[in-house]
């Protein structure tokens, strides 16, 4: 079921981790993205240490492919300098035979999910990003409904995702609007109001499992002026293909900015 138990506290950050990960094969074929092993911890582990360190309570986490492999790698806990963070999952797979992409899996979990939440993919590679618990308690006395963390595009998506404005607010930029774009890093803080009417018309806890792409809800907020963004600068990896994942786990490699268009990537 998609809520929670009368006993479950609700998530402060739900992590995406059921994409099937085709760029990745034949990787991917035997392991989920997320678990596939970067400088020694797997991919969403790193996610997990961040968050744990900046004090998270709860995790969510959404699951499709290979789905079983999450949690029993993983578990119900992850240690951290707080004491143990609880991990929840979010089965899409098991629910529903497939990933119902970013929107229909938040709506999905959205029953079990804080007002205001984090977000971010699993196969992302942020090592220095903080999930500052200090952002989260702004964005939560703000009115808006999502802030975006931007980075600078990489070479395989020149184009960009979103403009900002100099008050900070998110853009969706005509196609031939010459002022910058960035990528969308997949880390943002959202507010469940986003995926309730008038923006989102999928019900609480997607009954039917509909599958739904994020970018629209983010663009009809943005024509609202409901969106905010800033854009990050530290090390940013969207671990796409095999190349990138080796690259990152080559002795002398740094964590790079090389990545793949990340709005609703696979």
């Amino acid at each position: 079921m998609a809520s929670p138990e009368p006993h479950e506290p609700p998530a402060e950050a739900l992590l995406l981790a059921a994409g099937r990960g085709e760029r990745m094969r034949p990787l991917t074929d035997s392991c989920p993205k997320p678990l596939l092993p970067v400088r020694g911890r797997p991919l969403l582990v790193w996610h997990l240490d961040a968050l744990a360190r900046a004090g998270a309570k709860r995790v969510l986490i959404n699951t499709a492919w290979l789905g079983e492999q999450i949690p029993t790698a993983l578990g119900d806990a992850h240690d951290g300098p707080h004491g143990p963070m609880a991990l929840a999952y979010s089965m899409e797979g098991r629910d529903f035979g497939r990933a119902l992409e970013t929107a229909g899996g938040i709506a999905r979990a959205l029953p079990r999910l804080a007002d205001v939440f984090w977000l971010a993919a699993g196969d992302v590679f942020m090592p220095d990003f903080g999930f500052d618990p200090a952002a989260r308690a702004r964005f939560a006395c703000s009115p808006d409904l999502a802030h975006l963390w931007l980075v600078p595009n990489p070479p395989h998506h020149p184009r960009g995702d979103f403009g900002l404005d100099a008050q900070g607010l998110a853009l969706d930029l005509p196609a031939d609007d010459p002022r910058p774009r960035w990528t969308y890093s997949t880390v943002a803080l959202l507010r469940r109001a986003l995926f309730e009417p008038p923006w989102c018309d999928i019900p609480p806890g997607n009954p039917d499992g509909m599958a739904a792409p994020l970018a629209p809800l983010l663009r009809r907020a943005m024509a609202a002026g409901r969106v905010t963004a800033e854009v990050w600068a530290g090390a940013w990896t969207d671990v796409g293909t095999p190349q990138r994942w080796a690259a990152l786990n080559a002795p002398s490699e740094t964590a790079g900015t090389a990545a793949d268009p990340t709005l609703e990537g696979g």
